[in-house]
């Protein structure tokens, strides 16, 4: 999951950043609103967490534009103000949840992570293919009944793969899906994970490489 946080509150912001990233997702952050609102124009995020109160272009702006542009990207809107006048101002702009600070951290998690599920075509909330088994949930996976350890990053690719349901995904693709804007984009990142993924899941190989376009699952031998 691809997520953009625009907080002008620099200790804060870099608090969820870090707090989104070990839980394996790509996360970029924006100090104000002039920065926000370019980088959700030129990224497409899953969820971007929004300050409303921001300097330059104002949360509300962002909000708006985002919705008025048709794009898929989630809100989830933050302020210091949390009355029921404020909550239900912000939702009418077209964000689509709101959460007052302070807030506990495993709230904001589970209310991006339920946002991220909206911001995509539905999925199944186990994703299968073959005898491969991943639990976004959970963050687990499993080959024959086997557990299967993986790096976050590991396991971003490999579910970017399952949900593509066999359409190839390129190597740009999933650079931008799963890792974030600090990431130089002629890293050979992307090869050396699938590579490491292939070997962790065995055989017979999942993971099919598509000369010139990406990579794929397949068809799987039996």
């Amino acid at each position: 999951m691809r997520v953009l946080v625009v907080e002008d509150e620099r200790n804060l912001a870099d608090a969820i950043a870090r707090g989104l990233r070990k839980r394996g997702m790509a996360v970029d952050v924006a100090y104000d609103g002039d920065a926000g609102h370019e980088a959700a124009f030129v990224t497409r995020y899953d969820v971007v967490i929004l300050d409303r109160d921001l300097p330059g272009v104002h949360g509300d702006r962002i909000c708006a534009d985002l919705v008025a542009s048709g794009a898929l990207t989630r809100v989830l809107m933050l302020t210091a103000s949390g009355t029921v006048a404020d909550r239900v101002e912000g939702l009418q702009l077209g964000a689509d949840d709101y959460l007052p600070k302070p807030f506990a951290f495993d709230e904001l998690v589970a209310r991006v992570q339920a946002l991220g599920r909206r911001a995509t075509p539905a999925a199944p909330p186990v994703l299968e293919v073959a005898d491969l088994v991943l639990d976004p949930a959970r963050r687990v996976v499993s080959r024959r009944g086997e557990p299967v350890d993986l790096t976050n990053k590991e396991f971003g690719v490999l579910a970017e793969l399952i949900k593509a349901r066999g359409a190839v995904v390129s190597s740009e693709e999933l650079l931008e899906r799963v890792w974030d804007a600090n990431t130089d984009p002629f890293t050979t990142i992307v090869r050396v994970t699938v590579m490491t993924l292939r070997k962790k899941l065995g055989d017979p190989p999942l993971i099919e490489t598509v000369v010139g376009a990406g990579y794929r699952i397949g068809e799987v031998p039996a």
